[in-house]
């Protein structure tokens, strides 16, 4: 079966079609801890709002989140949503761990470890399944195989993705353990190079497609959209920057203080944005699902009201007019289509 032969990959939400899913890092504690009940009551509001595609991996509390996800989905029909993990870096128990690493807070005893080849990747998938207790996954991302991860390493990192990691998980989806193969990256360029040797059924993109973000667009997109190659967005609200707006220049973009560039060009959103009585959220929420390579936008919601207020916000109804003037002031460029009312 080719890609393009593939069924629909993501499921939208139940009832209302919101084309949303939950992402799972914030339960893996990012940056802050969720309790397990709130974590549980999150979960449970998403399914609850129609939500059926759900992504966790490894790397979020060093596991933590997978547990978490699978607690809160194991009682659900299996064939009832999607699940998806990553492989890339396995978990190597230890007592003496620290508590906080890579930005994950109150994290399980574990230390992280990269491995991208043939036997770690097989055993990254089988551990994953043993967390979320769970006897299969529907996707499984290769999990940033990108130079800002990898430095120097990054071009042995991308040939042993190419000649040991993606076949391995080719031969999972023939053995049924997984249904597709894809990266998960904010580096557009990495894909644009594994999609010269290999194929992909999907690609988690954070990041790269967003209202204020549009590097993804010129090459990378159409060339998703002609192969087939399914996207979930991750980050469409850049870290942070197109969920608080400009904030008096202490925003956050790509976990990191924004640079002039990103507040000065959210600050002109925001202008338009308030002219015609848009949220900004609803607004970063609904522009990137108007693009056709686009099924899915992944919410990473750390608690109840923050999903309550994602699907508010993907229903928020908004003009031509806005996306209409967006353009007029150069904020969206020519190519990037527009949803429709």
């Amino acid at each position: 079966m080719t890609t393009l032969d593939m069924a629909p990959v993501f499921s939208a939400c139940e009832g209302s079609g919101l084309r949303l899913g939950l992402g799972g890092a914030p339960l893996g504690n990012l940056f802050a801890a969720v309790g397990d009940a709130d974590a549980r009551a999150l979960v449970d509001a998403a399914w609850a709002d129609g939500c059926r595609t759900f992504d966790t991996a490894p790397h979020y509390g060093h596991g933590l989140s997978e547990r978490r996800l699978g607690d809160a989905l194991r009682g659900h029909p299996r064939d009832s949503y999607v699940l998806s993990s990553k492989v890339g870096r396995l978990l190597l128990p230890d007592a003496n761990a620290a508590r906080a690493q890579h930005g994950y807070v109150d994290i399980l005893p574990f230390n992280q470890v990269w491995d991208f080849s043939a036997a770690g990747t097989r055993r990254s998938v089988e551990e994953s399944l043993q967390r979320l207790g769970l006897p299969r996954l529907d996707v499984v991302y290769v999990h940033d195989p990108d130079a800002a991860s990898h430095g120097e390493r990054a071009p042995a990192v991308l040939r042993q993705v190419l000649d040991e990691t993606l076949p391995t998980l080719q031969a999972m989806k023939r053995e049924g353990l997984i249904r597709a193969v894809g990266l998960g990256t904010n580096d557009v360029d990495v894909v644009l190079q594994v999609l010269r040797e290999s194929a992909l059924d999907v690609l988690m993109l954070a990041g790269r497609y967003s209202l204020l973000d549009h590097s993804a667009l010129p090459a990378l997109l159409p060339q998703c959209e002609a192969r087939g190659v399914r996207i979930a967005l991750g980050g469409v609200f850049n870290s942070g920057i197109l969920a608080t707006g400009a904030q008096g220049g202490t925003a956050s973009f790509n976990y990191a203080p924004a640079a002039r560039e990103w507040l000065e060009r959210t600050a002109r959103i925001e202008s338009i944005c308030e002219t015609h009585g848009v949220p900004l959220r609803a607004a970063a929420l609904q522009f990137p699902l108007a693009h056709p390579a686009v099924d899915i936008v992944m919410l990473g919601a750390r608690k109840v009201a923050e999903w309550a207020d994602g699907v508010a916000m993907m229903q928020f109804p908004i003009s031509q007019a806005f996306w209409a003037d967006l353009r007029a002031h150069r904020l969206l460029p020519v190519a990037a289509p527009t949803p429709c009312p």
